[in-house]
């Protein structure tokens, strides 16, 4: 049966290749994106049985709003990714550019918004004996990334699926994907970092967002798969 399929965060990078992979399987795929209406419309007019919906997750009425909207228009919810998520770079040994305002930016949308919207979402999800994948990072795992408060971020994020995961379970499945650097509008410019990982990554290259996504859509559909971290860094975490 055809799932609906709400993807964060998904006119571009990692996001667009995530609801791409699950349109390609008859999936019903929601687009969404804070900005960038316009990309997102054409998206999902490009996309067959695919629909946009303009929310920003740092804002909890848009949370709510977002999934009654899903609803309203597909009349069920299968599967969550919270892809959506924002960094800022800062070199970890600059203590003082990390102030708390980075801090509050940061974990408004990659932690908060993402609790916010799970907790939105949980009633359909329940009733569709449904699943969350949550888009974390390696820097979540390591000590690395491209700052101390996106990594604290996603370390966050990365224990908020092992807990999710126990308190809804049997009815919910909640898992996480872990990407390494992934060549995205994001890390366009990063050519330094992506010859270093080419020459450190047992893989030897940096990863496409197809390869991110081919795990979002494995994990959705492992029936038996809980509560887990799946880092996707071509073995970068080994070096």
């Amino acid at each position: 049966m055809s799932r609906v399929v709400l993807v964060t965060g998904s006119t571009s990078g990692i996001g667009a290749a995530v609801a791409h992979r699950f349109a390609d399987a008859g999936d019903t795929v929601v687009y969404n994106s804070a900005r960038s209406a316009d990309v997102g419309q054409a998206l999902a007019q490009a996309t067959p049985n695919a629909h946009y919906v303009q929310a920003d997750i740092s804002e909890p009425e848009d949370c709510t709003r977002l999934i009654a909207e899903v609803i309203s228009r597909c009349g069920r919810l299968d599967v969550l990714v919270n892809n959506a998520g924002t960094t800022r770079v800062i070199d970890h040994r600059d203590l003082a550019a990390a102030d708390v305002t980075v801090w509050r930016e940061i974990f408004e949308v990659n932690v908060f918004g993402t609790w916010n919207l799970s907790v939105a979402a949980m009633g359909a999800l329940r009733d569709a004996k449904g699943t969350i994948v949550n888009v974390t990072s390696l820097a979540g795992v390591r000590p690395t990334g491209s700052s101390i408060p996106y990594a604290a971020s996603k370390a966050a994020l990365n224990h908020m699926t092992a807990l999710l995961a126990k308190a809804v379970g049997p009815d919910v499945r909640v898992n996480a994907v872990a990407p390494g650097l992934i060549d995205t509008p994001w890390t366009a410019d990063w050519d330094d970092v992506r010859s270093a990982v080419a020459r450190r990554s047992p893989l030897g290259r940096s990863g496409r967002p197809e390869d991110v996504a081919d795990v979002v859509v494995a994990l959705a559909g492992s029936a038996y798969v809980t509560g887990q971290v799946v880092v996707v860094d071509g073995g970068l975490g080994l070096a």
